[in-house]
Formats: C-alpha cells, sequence, structure tokens
C-alpha cells in the first residue's frame, strides 16, 4: 500500500511538472492565490484558450507550426490527469506513456512534414 501512495505521488509530481514547463509559471506564482493553483489555472482555459497559456518562448520557436497547438492541448491535458486532487482520478503513468507516445508520434511526423 505505502508503494502505491508514493507511485500517485510521483504522478502528481509529474502532473504539476507538464503543467510548469509548458506553461512556464511555477506552483507558488504570485498569481495563484485563494482557489486558483496551476492545475485550475490550466484546467479553466482548455481546450479553447490553450495558446493563452503556454509558455511565450516555446512559441518563438514554433511560431509557423500550426501542430503546436494541437500538441500542447494534449500534453497539459495529461498534465491535467496527473495533477487531480484525488490521487484514484489520476492517470496511471502506463496510460500517460503510452499518451506521450501517441503525441510524439502524431506531431513529430507533422511539425517534420511541414
Amino acid at each position: 500500500m505505502e508503494d502505491m501512495v508514493f507511485a500517485l505521488g510521483d504522478v502528481y509530481s509529474f502532473g504539476i511538472f507538464l503543467l510548469e514547463m509548458f506553461t512556464g509559471k511555477r506552483p507558488i506564482d504570485d498569481m495563484f492565490k485563494d482557489h486558483l493553483n496551476l492545475h485550475n489555472f490550466v484546467k479553466n482555459v482548455l481546450p479553447n484558450r490553450v495558446m493563452e497559456i503556454v509558455d511565450p518562448y516555446m512559441l518563438l520557436e514554433h511560431n509557423t507550426r500550426r501542430w503546436i497547438k494541437g500538441c500542447m492541448l494534449f500534453v497539459l491535458r495529461i498534465g491535467i490527469a496527473c495533477s487531480m486532487e484525488s490521487p484514484r482520478d489520476r492517470m496511471e503513468m502506463g496510460s500517460v506513456i503510452s499518451e506521450l507516445h501517441n503525441i510524439n508520434n502524431t506531431y513529430l511526423n507533422e511539425g517534420l512534414n511541414q
């Protein structure tokens, strides 16, 4: 049971890491007060406003590639699924790996063909 608790904590940490990496925000940023946290910040804008929260530095390199929006949407959804408050609602790492492979195969191929 203890191993399960650690694994679920690791899933949460991985989810927060994904959200940090692709938004450029940290969970301790001043903007996160009261009930607003990094998880809710991202969750509240998906799917329609995903590009508003993506770290602008990521877009500098990819500004002409249309596929970046779809890729960011899928990656941030994984971050949300991993960082659910309740451990039993979190995505399993096997599914995370599978989804990341799918994203890589879909968007890497699409990006190379542009």
